[in-house]
């Protein structure tokens, strides 16, 4: 069964918390960006710093050995003789090592070969491209390699001639030195930046917070004013400070609110202009509307006497002049309303017997069925609820069709006690639309719905059900309207609070 409640406040529940969950409040994002880009900065400068730092060590380690190892070969070679023999080519190669602080040296001449190691075995860290740079070049080379897992630098010269054109002699020598201490000097300098990079973070991220804490401050400030504003309180203001972007934020807000409470005072002001001239003008319409009236009575009752063309004339005065008078007193029942003027005169009342009174009133006992319990009493003003009553199951025959059920039961629900009465009739029903919109004031549902543009229950002016609502509202209770659980039709249902003693059945 869908129901429409007259009067009801929809609320539209919004994803945003749901989505809050999944990426995270803008406190969160805050501190992530601001580790991340503490960790990229800290990755990029250590980077840079590593880099500069390595080839700094090796620079100057390889210059270093580069002129240590030519200088040494050069005072070595002085007294070399050459051609050299095996032996020969040995202590040279020894000599070198031991000038050079007892590194690895390799002696070449032609085919003869002699290490200063004797246990060094082969030499792979010699290689092609090595001896090639060092037998066509003419000063000393150098070249990193990794050897047993540790980083070497190779470096070779080769031996000229000290007179004439300093030709090559054919002697070529290469030394072995290790970069152990330089790749530990730089492999430190990552250490102590990765034990760095802890803090560093935890630092980032505390003044995250506290930065997330300044920025959010004045966004959560304007966010609670944003929402008591939308709740309808036009006079919250949000708190202005300093000179920023946030600032000039809430200042626009606040010129807004102020742009908008002030409109809100001039409809204010319009409508109860308008109320106020609705009131005066049907209570200036009273007196006369009551002459007209007893005119018109008068005229009616002599129509039989009159041609039937005036008789006709006549008959239609009179019901367009009640049908006036009834337009007038509703709106002055309205306005009683909309100035808090209306109050209940409510007393202890059997509302079976006022619902049987209110049918046998206007003479709908034949054309209703009743399922109504007896003694049922509650705290009402029997007035308003016999208007309530008339208000429905005149809307029912008038739009509806037949048969029209008028019952009346108690219930429990979890807000405490109801009484329901609820009209139904088996005609073609009200569309979602006009369900929606069935208790504005002035509103007449689908033509299709209506038969005719009054009935003998006076209420043809839209004003019906706005009246049998402000009615239930001002006994504590309201007007639902919905279909007939699949059946053709229309329910309306009028729910009042009702304290009583025993248990009652579950509302439907």
């Amino acid at each position: 069964m869908r129901r429409v409640t007259g009067g009801a406040v929809l609320r539209r529940v919004t994803g945003g918390a749901v989505l809050r969950r999944v990426t995270g409040g803008l406190r969160l994002r805050l501190v992530l960006a601001f580790v991340v880009v503490a960790l990229l900065s800290a990755a990029t400068a250590t980077a840079l710093a590593y880099r500069d730092a390595r080839t700094a060590v090796l620079q100057r380690a390889q210059n270093a050995t580069v002129k240590d190892f030519r200088d040494q070969v050069g005072t070595v070679s002085a007294d070399f003789d050459l051609p050299p023999s095996q032996k020969s080519l040995f202590r040279f190669a020894a000599k070198v090592s031991e000038r050079t602080g007892g590194r690895t040296v390799v002696a070449r001449y032609r085919s003869l070969s002699a290490t200063s190691d004797t246990f060094a075995g082969p030499t792979p860290w010699l290689t092609a491209e090595l001896r090639a740079a060092v037998t066509t070049g003419d000063s000393a080379v150098f070249q990193r390699v990794r050897w047993q897992e540790e980083p070497y630098l190779v470096v070779g010269t080769p031996v000229r001639y000290v007179d004439g054109d300093r030709g090559a002699s054919g002697l070529e020598v290469y030394t072995l030195t290790s970069l152990r201490a330089e790749s530990a000097d730089t492999a430190a300098l990552i250490d102590s930046v990765r034990d760095g990079i802890v803090p560093v973070v935890l630092l980032t991220a505390v003044l995250a917070l506290l930065a997330a804490g300044t920025v959010l401050r004045p966004v959560r400030s304007l966010g609670r004013a944003t929402r008591e504003l939308a709740s309808g309180d036009l006079g919250i203001r949000a708190e202005v400070t300093g000179n920023d972007e946030l600032a000039d934020l809430a200042r626009t807000f606040n010129e807004t609110a102020d742009a908008l409470q002030a409109s809100d005072a001039e409809l204010r002001e319009q409508e109860a202009k308008a109320r106020r001239f609705v009131a005066d003008v049907s209570h200036e319409l009273r007196t006369p509307l009551a002459a007209m009236t007893m005119v018109v009575t008068v005229l009616e009752e002599e129509a039989d006497q009159l041609p039937p063309d005036a008789a006709q004339a006549a008959r239609t005065v009179g019901a367009e002049t009640a049908r006036l008078a009834r337009l007038v007193e509703d709106l002055m029942e309205i306005s009683r309303f909309d100035a808090k003027a209306a109050r209940l005169n409510d007393a202890m009342t059997d509302l079976a017997a006022t619902v049987r009174s209110s049918l046998a009133l206007r003479g709908w006992t034949d054309r209703v069925r009743v399922d109504l319990p007896e003694e049922l009493w509650a705290v009402v003003d029997r007035r308003r609820i016999d208007v309530v009553v008339a208000n429905l199951v005149g809307n029912a025959l008038r739009h509806g069709a037949p048969p029209v059920t008028v019952a009346l039961r108690t219930c429990r629900a979890e807000d405490g006690e109801w009484v329901l009465l609820s009209v139904a009739d088996r005609g073609p029903g009200l569309p979602p639309e006009a369900r929606a919109r069935v208790f504005d004031r002035f509103y007449k549902a689908d033509a299709a719905r209506t038969r005719g543009a009054a009935d003998d229950s006076g209420q043809g002016s839209g004003l019906g059900t706005a009246i049998a609502l402000e009615n239930a509202r001002l006994h504590g209770g309201t007007i639902e309207v919905s279909d007939a659980d699949g059946e053709p039709g229309t329910v309306f249902s009028l729910r009042l609070p009702l304290r009583r003693q025993e248990e009652d059945p579950e509302c439907e």
